[in-house]
């Protein structure tokens, strides 16, 4: 990955909300190199949400089968 997509992805992680800013950069450095391209595809879609319906997904307070979302509530590893 290219300094200028990974600085694209952080952009696109800052968000309205303090804890999905955390919640996100932490997942960028930690696991976003090891995602598949799909995964990546998802997570990019991800960020496509708004921010109250991502914070419910990854408060698990949605059923998702979403192996990014796993990742970004800290529930698989």
């Amino acid at each position: 990955m290219s300094t200028e997509e990974l600085n694209r992805l952080r952009w696109r992680c800052r968000r309205g909300m303090l804890e999905l800013d955390l919640v996100l950069a932490r997942f960028l450095e930690e696991n976003y190199a090891h995602l598949t391209a799909q995964q990546r595809q998802e997570f990019d879609q991800l960020l496509d949400l708004q921010d109250h319906d991502l914070w419910h997904l990854v408060r698990g307070e949605e059923a998702t089968s979403s192996v990014v979302v796993g990742l970004l509530c800290g529930c698989q590893h």
